[in-house]
């Protein structure tokens, strides 16, 4: 069972920008979509960007649309996320995972890592 670890959280300014990681080990994402999903408190977990496994399609949700960029290097068993114009609305811990079939939801994504804070300041 492959495991996933975030990284490349913290703490920006609104306007700002990160870059998120997510290493795979024990495992393959060769023939996976990878998914972002965050989840602020007091909030339900929020899928933001999805990408297929040659890296050809990508989703983004409309709250991160236009912002937001993931990206893979599946030699590397790693997917990313850049993150533009950040906002304080950004703020939550994101969680990356994998899914076997093209899908928006976070249905069949698992299994998720333990997350990496991204703290925008206003």
């Amino acid at each position: 069972q492959v495991q996933l670890v975030e990284s490349g959280g913290g703490l920006v300014q609104a306007g700002g920008s990160l870059r998120l990681s997510c290493a795979g080990s024990g495992g393959t994402i060769v023939n996976y979509f990878m998914g972002w999903a965050r989840q602020a408190p007091g909030k339900e977990r929020e899928l933001v960007a999805v990408i297929s496994p040659s890296g050809d399609w990508t989703y983004y949700a409309d709250s991160v649309e236009g912002r937001f960029t993931i990206s893979r290097d599946n030699a590397k068993t790693s997917a990313f996320l850049q993150m533009g114009s950040l906002e304080p609305e950004d703020t939550a811990v994101y969680y990356c995972a994998r899914s076997p079939m093209a899908t928006i939801t976070l249905t069949g994504f698992g299994p998720w890592g333990q997350g990496t804070q991204v703290t925008v300041s206003s």
